[in-house]
């Protein structure tokens, strides 16, 4: 039997360059995924699988919204944030509103869901997984990315304050650091770099199902860095 069978997960974010990965990750283990999502399109690579359970029109910066997703949710067992945005400029071409937004869109979308998870958790008496998306410039900071440094940082710590808070009631906290992933806008961005050094969604994926499995019975406020060969 699959590790996930019959479990219901989240994945935020579930519809992007990473999230595809993640949720056919967690759909071959035989978990029932569940993708919040603003517009609710389902991506062709997701198209016809059955497990895919979509809640459109939500706002994952937006505390009522957040709140409804998960009180809408069967028990559930995991919630894996891979929503997030990036950022490049220097400090003093970096506004506040573009400061401000990437709080939004990475730190509180991620407190907001992981919030929501531990409650949702808790009912059901059992324990479960959490799992967020920090990044290499979190741990090892670089210039001409503070907004987006920054943010990350803040979800890293997000992740170890909340491991370490929720441990008794057997909710294990983890996030990965990736460095550059190897998508195809950032292939775009960067035409020669060396692409086989980047890691890939799909090795990320498997980091991030392991985490948020019963496999992992230790595992707790650690941030995973996951940098591939660069």
């Amino acid at each position: 039997m699959s590790t996930f069978q019959g479990r219901h997960v989240v994945v935020t974010g579930g519809f992007g360059g990473l999230g595809i990965p993640v949720v056919e990750e967690l759909l071959d283990a035989g978990a029932e995924v569940h993708v919040p999502d603003r517009r609710g399109e389902v991506p062709q690579a997701l198209a016809g699988r059955s497990g895919v359970h979509v809640v459109s029109g939500i706002d994952l910066s937006d505390e009522g919204s957040v709140a409804q997703v998960y009180r809408s949710l069967p028990r559930l067992w995991a919630s894996l944030h891979v929503v997030g945005g990036f950022s490049m400029a220097p400090v003093l071409e970096t506004s506040i509103a573009n400061f401000e937004r990437m709080f939004a869109i990475n730190v509180v979308t991620c407190f907001l869901c992981s919030r929501e998870a531990v409650r949702a958790i808790k009912k059901s008496g059992e324990g479960g997984r959490i799992v967020n998306v920090a990044a290499r410039p979190a741990l090892e900071p670089c210039g001409g990315m503070i907004a987006y440094s920054v943010a990350k940082a803040a979800v890293a710590s997000l992740t170890q304050s909340l491991a370490a808070e929720v441990l008794a009631d057997g909710i294990l906290v983890n996030a990965i650091a990736p460095s550059i992933i190897d998508t195809p806008a950032n292939r775009e961005a960067m035409p020669d770099a060396d692409y086989d050094k980047w890691p890939k969604p799909a090795q990320l994926a498997r980091t991030m199902r392991y985490l948020a499995s019963p496999a992992n019975e230790l595992t707790s406020g650690t941030i995973v860095p996951v940098y591939g060969r660069g």
